[in-house]
């Protein structure tokens, strides 16, 4: 999305890896001494490892990155640019999900939102929106058969309101899917695997189950994936944008390399590639906005003492991506960006 302006990107985009060695001959050949590298952290991945081909050849190359993506998954940062857009733009489809179910008897509005392992986009939507009645995200395992399950809920809720709306990331209940549906082994050009459309397996899942129970049901599946990030920024993103470049432009300018730009704790600080690289961001769902979320759709849980246990302990495993030794006042600087000055 290109801010103050419609969607898309002026200087294109791609998919797919690349060939650090002619990318670094081309910015040589060129005379070249700052690069800016915009993306999610696939790109940020290779964005460090043609910093480190800059550093091994000696070359006074500033290499700086901006984060990108929808999903907010990069860690460290707050968030990342066109995550309030998209969570802004899925209330349409959110909402006309409602409309369509409230207005049939049993009606069931299902809508599916990116997210391929963080759940970001389809929990901020759910609690900007308060006509959901479930939100399933791949962080949080679930399941449908049986006392407490997910088919069991939905028929609760038909028969307390007449209708559900659920929202689901893409990748949540990627492990209930047969395996001759599933495609584990099966990649896309930046080596993503590659998902089945869990919401039109979810949709046809429902559907038998009911069936099976002779109880008529009206559902609409609502996919707009693309819809929710092909449009214009909203004017929080375009500040955010704007100080973002500003920030990252300063860094290169001062002469620090091999970082990304972003706020954290509401700072924009300069951060090592390989903090940004190392992890994804994940919601954590022992913490308070997943709480929030169960209290506003009033949905269970759908965890075993053991999924809980679990996730706490991946919650309390001593972080690294905050340390003394890259600590520089408020800001978060590299060693290499802090003894690299060109």
């Amino acid at each position: 999305m290109m801010p103050g302006r419609g969607g898309g990107t002026i200087i294109g985009t791609s998919r797919g890896g690349h060939d650090t060695i002619k990318i670094v001959d081309s910015i040589q050949d060129r005379g070249i001494n700052q690069v800016y590298i915009i993306g999610g952290d696939g790109t940020q991945k290779g964005a460090c490892v043609i910093y480190e081909e800059i550093k091994r050849r000696g070359l006074k190359v500033a290499v700086a990155g901006i984060p990108k993506t929808i999903d907010n998954d990069i860690p460290v940062i707050d968030k990342s640019f066109g995550f309030d857009t998209a969570v802004e733009e899925a209330q349409r489809a959110i909402n006309a999900a409602h409309v369509e179910a409230e207005s049939i008897e049993n009606g069931v509005g299902v809508v599916k939102l990116m997210g391929r392992y963080s759940g970001f986009i389809a929990m901020h939507a759910t609690l900007a929106n308060r006509d959901v009645d479930c939100c399933l995200i791949p962080e949080s395992p679930f399941y449908l058969e049986g006392a407490g399950g997910l088919f069991e809920y939905i028929g609760k809720r038909l028969k307390e309101n007449g209708h559900v709306v659920i929202v689901m990331a893409e990748g949540a209940g990627q492990d209930l899917l047969s395996e001759s549906m599933r495609s584990m082994d099966q990649h896309d050009a930046s080596g993503n695997k590659q998902l089945q459309d869990v919401g039109l397996w979810m949709s046809e899942k429902i559907k038998d189950h009911f069936t099976r129970l002779k109880m008529v049901i009206n559902l609409k599946y609502i996919d707009p994936t693309y819809m929710i990030r092909a449009i214009k920024s909203n004017a929080s993103d375009n500040v955010y944008c704007t100080l973002l470049a500003q920030s990252t432009v300063h860094g290169a300018m001062a002469g620090y390399t091999g970082f990304i730009a972003g706020p954290v704790n509401g700072r924009h600080a300069y951060i090592p590639f390989h903090r940004v690289t190392e992890t994804q961001n994940m919601v954590v769902i022992t913490d308070r906005m997943w709480a929030r979320l169960l209290s506003s759709t009033n949905q269970p849980s759908f965890l075993s003492s053991n999924d809980v246990i679990e996730d706490k302990r991946e919650e309390e495993q001593p972080t690294q991506l905050l340390d003394g030794d890259n600590c520089l006042g408020n800001n978060l600087v590299s060693k290499e960006a802090e003894s690299t000055l060109l």
